[in-house]
C-alpha cells in the first residue's frame, strides 16, 4: 500500500498538511482507507432515485453520471464521507452544484472536501454540511410538512394557476436576505424562514412545481463585473404546453417589495384607499418576468452558464394575457383615464417599438391630463429594461413622480430618478 503525503500544485499550494481540511472543493491527498466503488454507488449501499425530469443529469457524460449517482445518493442518506468516481475538481464541483439545482430538496449540502490515493479510481467526498444529522433530519420533516400544506392549496386548479401560485407566494411570503445568510441559498431560506436571496427562491420555485407535476428547472447566469453585476443570478424556466418560458421569481418579488414598501410606494398608497382586501386590478404583486421569452429576459440578465431550452414564446406573457399589453397611445389614454377615474393603479406593458425617453415622456403628459381632469396626482414607475410601468392615481401630491425602478434582487442600490416638474 503507498502511503505518503502528495503535492497538489496549482490546487492548495506545494504541500498538503496531513489530514488538514480544505474548503470550496479543494483536495486532500493522504492514505487513508477508501470504501470500494462499483457501479456509481459504495458495495451494499442503496441507490438514490433520480427524478424522471433530472435536467441537468441528461446532459453529463456516463462517468459524471456515474458520480452524481453516487454524490445523490450519499447526500440523501446524510453520510459523512462516501466514494464517487474520480473526476477532475471543476467536473465534481459542477456536478455537486448541478445536482442541487436537480434536487433542491436536498438543502442541507453546502460544500465539500474530497481525499483520494494516488491511483486510485475513486475519491472520498467529504460534504459539509449546514446542520448535524439529526437537525438535517427534523428540518427535512419540518420542510416535508410545509411543501404538502403548501401544495395543497393549489390542487386542483389549471397548470397556469398553479404556475400563478407559486409566484404569488414567493411574491408575497418572502423577504430578499441582504445578510445572505447560508440556509437563504436553499429553500429552508425562504419556505421556512421567509427570507431568502435568488438562489434559494429558484430552488423554492422548482419544489413547489415540482410537487405540483409543473415541469420546472432552475437557470444560472454568471456576474459582471465590468456592468456593476456582482453576484451570478438564478431564476427558473417553466414549460407549459410543450413550449418554454423564463420565470423571475426574484426579480418580480423586488418589484412587488418595492412598490408596496414603507417609503410610500405606489402600491401602498393605492393601498391605503382600499378597505380592506385589495381588488385584483390593484394586486400589487409584480408580473414583469412572468412566463417572458429569450428576447425580453436578457435585456437585463446575464448569458446562462448552463445551457437551458430556448424560450422563444411570447404569448403566455402575464400583461399580454391579461390583455394589458398596448402598442398605441390611445390604449394608454384610455387605460389611463379608467385608472384616475377609480384612483386606483394600472401595470402595463408597451410593445409598441423601443420605449425611448421620447415616447416616455409623451405618456407621462397623457397621464398628468388624466389625473388633472379628477383632481389627482400622477405617479408612475419604470421598469425601463421590460417596459414595463407602474401607474396610480393619488389626491396627494407624490414626492417622486417618476421612478426609474431595477429588478435587483432586493438590494438598496435603486437608481432612481425623481422628476417633479
Amino acid at each position: 500500500m503507498l502511503r505518503g503525503i502528495f503535492s497538489c500544485t496549482g490546487i492548495i499550494g506545494s504541500k498538503c498538511p496531513l489530514l488538514r481540511q480544505w474548503r470550496c472543493d479543494r483536495i486532500i491527498f493522504y492514505t487513508d482507507y477508501i470504501r470500494s466503488y462499483r457501479n456509481g454507488r459504495p458495495v451494499g449501499g442503496r441507490r438514490k432515485k433520480l427524478k424522471a425530469d433530472s435536467y441537468y443529469y441528461k446532459q453529463l457524460t456516463k462517468q459524471q453520471q456515474a458520480a452524481y449517482h453516487a454524490m445523490l445518493t450519499g447526500l440523501d442518506a446524510i453520510e459523512p464521507s462516501f466514494p464517487v468516481p474520480r473526476l477532475s475538481a471543476q467536473e465534481l464541483s459542477d456536478i455537486f452544484f448541478l445536482l442541487r439545482l436537480d434536487h433542491p430538496e436536498i438543502f442541507w449540502a453546502a460544500k465539500f472536501t474530497y481525499r483520494f490515493y494516488q491511483q486510485a479510481d475513486s475519491v472520498e467526498l467529504i460534504p459539509e454540511y449546514l446542520f448535524k444529522k439529526k437537525q438535517v433530519q427534523q428540518h427535512r420533516a419540518a420542510m416535508e410538512a410545509r411543501i404538502t400544506k403548501l401544495v395543497r392549496q393549489a390542487e386542483g386548479k389549471s397548470t397556469e394557476e398553479m404556475e400563478r401560485f407559486v409566484h404569488d407566494f414567493i411574491c408575497s411570503n418572502v423577504t430578499y436576505d441582504k445578510l445572505k445568510r447560508p440556509y437563504a441559498h436553499e429553500i429552508i431560506g425562504p419556505l421556512g424562514q421567509g427570507v431568502g436571496v435568488c438562489e434559494g427562491i429558484a430552488k423554492s420555485v422548482k419544489v413547489l412545481c415540482d410537487r405540483l407535476n409543473l415541469w420546472c428547472i432552475i437557470a444560472l447566469s454568471g456576474n459582471n463585473p465590468e456592468k456593476g453585476i456582482k453576484y451570478r443570478h438564478t431564476w427558473n424556466v417553466i414549460q407549459l404546453d410543450g413550449r418554454y418560458y423564463h420565470l423571475d421569481a426574484t426579480f418580480d418579488n423586488s418589484l412587488t417589495r418595492k412598490e408596496a414598501g414603507a417609503t410610500g410606494g405606489i402600491a401602498d398608497r393605492a393601498q391605503k384607499r382600499v378597505k380592506g382586501k385589495p381588488r385584483e386590478s390593484e394586486n400589487p404583486i409584480r408580473y414583469d418576468y412572468f412566463n417572458i421569452p429569450d428576447s425580453h429576459l436578457f435585456r437585463d440578465h446575464e448569458p446562462v452558464l448552463f445551457r437551458v431550452p430556448e424560450c422563444s414564446d411570447s404569448s403566455r406573457f402575464w400583461y399580454k394575457e391579461q390583455k394589458l399589453s398596448f402598442t398605441k397611445l390611445d390604449e394608454v389614454r384610455s387605460r389611463a383615464a379608467q385608472a384616475a377615474k377609480k384612483g386606483g393603479l394600472l401595470t402595463f406593458h408597451w410593445r409598441g417599438g423601443y420605449l425611448t425617453r421620447e415616447l416616455l415622456q409623451e405618456m407621462i403628459e397623457i397621464f398628468n391630463e388624466e389625473a388633472e381632469k379628477r383632481g389627482r396626482y400622477a405617479c408612475l414607475s419604470l421598469n425601463w429594461p421590460q417596459a414595463v410601468l407602474c401607474l396610480c392615481f393619488s389626491e396627494e401630491l407624490p414626492q417622486q413622480k417618476l421612478v426609474l425602478q431595477e429588478a435587483n434582487e432586493g438590494e438598496s442600490t435603486e437608481n432612481n430618478e425623481a422628476k417633479n416638474d
